[in-house]
């Protein structure tokens, strides 16, 4: 397995400063969401000044990061991370957020009839996933997963594909999911953002034909594919061809322009993935500016911000971010509450 060198220690409150900086990533694009550019900045002002709402409300991606992280403590309080202890805590936090009077914030069509389907506990999880989905609900929410200290490589992955599948099946949302955990992971344990893309790719290509059967179980057998195999392949290879994408323009990108033009409106799980990357190695030791980029961007402002707000906290710590800010968000204390669990 690739790694990527370390030049320092694990980040200092790596988990507080994640999450924090996934919701107020989510709370600055919330405005922004289904905008052009120049509608954003008649709206909003210049990019770079772009300013914290007041109230600094979330959406859906903030709700369920949070219940994706209540499901992996709810596991880990029964023992080792596994799917059989894990399924039960996700079913029931996903379908709790479903029927929240909260859940009026914009949600995607796929989380709201994935998890109308899972509230019927007869029908096995696989049979209430969206298998045809790749939107990036799928790992808009699975920051969590990379922050929890202690897991194996195996754990991680696993973890991080099936609350992905609960709702979005598509091997491509998989994929995703799995490498937004990994990068996570990464740089909450110190690793420094130049080089990163390079591994994450390295990453695909070794997991190109790992199906996890043990967490994933015959979710592959509602596809048209001929095997396990073939099935995450595919999602591996379109992660990869993003993944290239964005390695092209890094060397070259003017920040001035949309993240979008290059590596796409992130409406799709592996897009979603690759913009917010993008929008955070422009910047990687500005975190607002990071935010402020990915908040003004055509397409889903909301959860690109989030992705790099939560890579920025990962990889700078909860000091990242103005105290100002940090205190003024929606669902704050949930935030510390779990970032302080799994923090150094």
């Amino acid at each position: 397995m690739s790694t990527l060198n370390t030049t320092r220690t694990t980040t200092r409150q790596a988990a507080t400063g994640a999450l924090i900086g996934l919701a107020l990533g989510d709370a600055l694009g919330f405005p922004t969401e289904f905008n052009d550019v120049p509608q954003i900045l008649a709206k909003c002002g210049p990019w770079r000044d772009m300013a914290l709402p007041k109230p600094a409300f979330v959406t859906d991606d903030t709700q369920m990061t949070l219940a994706v992280g209540r499901a992996v403590r709810t596991a880990m309080d029964r023992g080792p991370l596994s799917p059989d202890r894990l399924v039960g805590p996700l079913r029931a936090e996903f379908t709790a957020w479903y029927r929240d009077p909260q859940n009026n914030r914009a949600p995607g069509r796929t989380c709201l009839d994935a998890c109308e389907a899972l509230e019927d506990e007869r029908l096995p999880w696989q049979r209430a996933s969206i298998i045809g989905s790749k939107g990036c609900g799928a790992n808009m929410r699975v920051a969590p997963v990379g922050l929890v200290p202690g897991l194996s490589d195996e754990q991680r992955a696993g973890a991080a594909q099936l609350q992905a599948a609960l709702t979005h099946g598509h091997p491509t949302a998989l994929a995703a999911a799995d490498l937004t955990a990994r990068a996570v992971h990464l740089l909450a344990r110190g690793a420094e953002p130049l080089g990163l893309v390079g591994v994450l790719r390295s990453y695909a290509y070794e997991n190109r034909h790992r199906y996890l059967e043990r967490w994933l179980g015959d979710l592959w057998t509602r596809s048209h594919d001929a095997s396990p195999q073939d099935f995450i392949a595919r999602g591996w290879d379109e992660c990869l061809a993003v993944l290239d994408r964005l390695a092209t323009a890094l060397p070259t990108a003017n920040p001035e322009h949309d993240p979008c033009l290059t590596t796409g409106d992130g409406w799709i799980a592996e897009e979603a993935l690759a913009t917010a990357l993008q929008c955070f190695l422009l910047f990687p030791t500005d975190p607002l500016t990071a935010l402020r980029r990915a908040a003004c961007t055509r397409g889903d402002s909301d959860s690109i911000a989030a992705l790099a707000g939560a890579f920025a906290g990962a990889h700078l710590g909860a000091s990242a971010w103005p105290r100002h800010w940090a205190d003024t968000i929606e669902y704050g204390s949930d935030l510390v509450s779990l970032g302080a669990l799994w923090d150094s």
